[in-house]
């Protein structure tokens, strides 16, 4: 087991280790500016020097991603369900579903604003959006993909539609879902901090805007690194779900791998 652990987190770790050496002393041989390209030693003591005006601003990020998270999620999962056993209407909403992804966060976010004011509720409205596509798109997809042997038998068993749903069609999709939830996991942290970018006066997205008027470019990499470890620490949050939730699939992936 701990063989395994460490062939899981060992390379990566080396290969982070080996850049930020490389990086260390690419700007000491070279003379870098620290305006232009810190250190990694610059950047952790900035990171130690600024610490509680980065845990409000980081505080803040969390709870604007966990919210429009949350009812990007619910909203995805429901509207997924509710068109999967009608065909016909969700082949009518699909594209519209395509539609709603092309439009640019950076475009979409001053008309919520002229509609719906400058507080959290554009913002929320932004990341939940983020979020929506590929939760309902992967739930509709694992839905679909049922075995049909097994839907076929049940149906000859006499089960009702809600007991196919819940018995058979929903547990069979909870991989799909917990995919499309792990990416909505990362969009939704860049979308809060573009959101942040447009108008507000706290969060990581309002402080990296400060750093860059002031060419701190120290402390943009720390919010970088922050923003990093938050799209990190909330995915992996969901895939701790995901494998209590579904033992067979993850003992499926360890035997994979």
């Amino acid at each position: 087991m701990l063989r395994r652990k460490f062939a899981q987190v060992g390379p990566p770790f080396v290969a982070v280790l080996l850049l930020l050496l490389v990086w260390q002393t690419a700007v000491s041989v070279f003379d870098i500016e620290k305006w232009m390209l810190p250190s990694p030693y610059d950047i952790v003591r900035e990171a130690k020097n600024n610490w509680e005006t980065l845990l409000g601003h980081t505080w803040a990020t969390l709870k604007l991603t966990l919210v429009g998270f949350g009812i990007g999620s619910a909203v995805g999962l429901l509207v997924a369900m509710v068109l999967h056993p009608i065909p016909i209407v969700r082949r009518a909403v699909y594209p519209l579903i395509i539609i709603s992804q092309n439009v640019p966060t950076i475009a979409l976010l001053p008309l919520l604003m002229i509609w719906f004011g400058f507080g959290l509720l554009p913002k929320i409205i932004v990341i939940a959006l983020v979020c929506f596509f590929p939760i309902t798109i992967a739930t509709m997809d694992g839905l679909a993909r049922t075995d049909r042997m097994m839907l076929t038998y049940m149906k000859m068993a006499g089960a009702s539609r809600m007991q196919l749903f819940w018995k058979l069609e929903l547990p069979h999709a909870l991989p799909s879902m917990f995919s499309g939830l792990k990416i909505a996991a990362a969009y939704s942290v860049m979308s809060a901090l573009v959101a942040e970018w447009i108008g507000t006066d706290k969060g990581i997205g309002h402080y990296m805007l400060l750093q860059q008027a002031a060419y701190r470019t120290d402390r943009m990499f720390v919010a970088i690194v922050i923003v990093v470890l938050l799209g990190v620490m909330l995915f992996q949050v969901i895939q701790f779900i995901e494998r209590r939730l579904i033992h067979w699939h993850g003992q499926r992936s360890e035997d994979e791998e």
